[in-house]
């Protein structure tokens, strides 16, 4: 489904003068981003307010917030990242997440996590590439999601280390129950709780992980569900997650990435992997298809900023994306790949920190998508 999101933010292109009736408070806090005098070692923490409509939700009211900073301030560590929402709608639906990449001094761990809780509707439409927009449903639930990455820098630039995700879903509710006839092998469609550990390898020579100019990224990891640990169903979930960022010209990225999800066993309908969303395959819904297997693939170039030389904050992108998913008794064809093209303008929020945000409109075969987020889908 498409939402409208109306952030306010000052994506400001104005001088202080514009801001002279305001009180002094909003004026020191809004200049702190439009001039960026503060020490490029200082912690940087940027908090506004959201405003949102859904068709399921109705009026949806929240407040964000994202917190910058260098292990003991030291700009050679690489850039750690904290970012919260909340939000409350007038359906009485909230929900609210945390996220984290946290790297220690001289960056010998790296802590990858985050923590959601929501009770909010998302929409199914089955399994396979086949599943219709007209077999749209709502699923009502009450959702809790935990995941920590704990890897240890083993040599340079390569990490190994523990997973671990508990999730809980309850409270389930299909809008038309009748269609989960349709489909086969859908486990846990009344709740479910899956605790799963595992271990992951990475290969991270980024140094600013919301804007990579140089480098790469390669992550393998597995997880396990098991009932002896806990877990209403047995299963076994592999992700394998390769980026490279290249500067070709100066202040000129291009960025690619290739992901591969791949789940065997029960696998619980919220927990197989799923295409769509604001970072892979942009312009499909965060779930649009889904099912045991799921690959794609996406290319972007950007310009930070533009060559133009109007602004040194306005930057733009133009990216493209292709992707499927299959079940394990399915065999890959090249008809079942989607499609998705698009492009956006760029903010240079953090110019110490070289942060953008990112306004990005892509265009599917079923429609189009409108992103605004601070930091580069990948």
């Amino acid at each position: 489904m498409r939402k409208i999101l109306l952030l306010l933010f000052f994506l400001v292109l104005g001088q202080e003068a514009a801001f002279a009736q305001r009180p002094s408070w909003i004026k020191r806090y809004i200049n702190s981003f439009i001039q960026d005098t503060s020490d490029v070692s200082r912690p940087q923490f940027i908090a506004y307010p959201i405003i949102a409509y859904t068709p399921e939700t109705n009026w949806e009211f929240g407040a964000s917030g994202l917190l910058l900073f260098y292990s003991k301030r030291d700009t050679l560590n690489r850039l750690s990242e904290i970012v919260a929402q909340g939000f409350y709608t007038i359906e009485n639906q909230y929900g609210g997440f945390l996220e984290h990449a946290l790297y220690s001094d001289k960056d010998k761990w790296f802590f990858l996590g985050n923590v959601k809780f929501q009770s909010f509707p998302v929409s199914f439409y089955g399994t396979g590439m086949d599943a219709s927009l007209q077999d749209e449903q709502k699923v009502e639930a009450v959702q809790f999601l935990l995941k920590e990455r704990v890897l240890r820098k083993v040599t340079r630039n390569f990490y190994a280390g523990l997973e671990f995700e508990l999730n809980r879903t309850d409270e389930v509710i299909f809008s038309d129950p009748d269609l989960l006839q349709q489909e086969s092998n859908l486990y846990g469609t009344e709740g479910s709780t899956n605790l799963g550990l595992g271990f992951g390898l990475l290969v991270d020579t980024r140094h600013n992980v919301l804007n990579v100019r140089d480098g790469y990224f390669s992550e393998f990891a597995v997880l396990n569900y098991s009932r002896s640990l806990g877990s209403d169903f047995n299963f076994t979930y592999l992700v394998s997650d390769s980026r490279y960022f290249k500067t070709v010209r100066k202040n000129q990225v291009l960025a690619m990435q290739a992901l591969g999800q791949f789940s065997f066993g029960n696998v619980p309908f919220n927990q197989l992997p799923q295409m769509g969303g604001p970072n892979l395959m942009r312009g499909y819904y965060q779930g649009r298809f889904r099912d045991n297997n799921h690959l794609a693939a996406q290319i972007e170039y950007r310009f930070l900023p533009l060559p133009l030389g109007f602004s040194k904050r306005i930057g733009a992108a133009v990216f493209a994306s292709t992707g499927t998913v299959f079940s394990s008794s399915e065999r890959i064809e090249l008809r079942d790949f989607r499609g998705a093209i698009g492009g956006g303008l760029r903010f240079l929020l953090f110019p110490k920190k070289d942060i953008f945000v990112r306004a990005d409109f892509a265009l599917t075969r079923e429609g189009n998508g409108f992103y605004l987020y601070i930091g580069e889908a990948f």
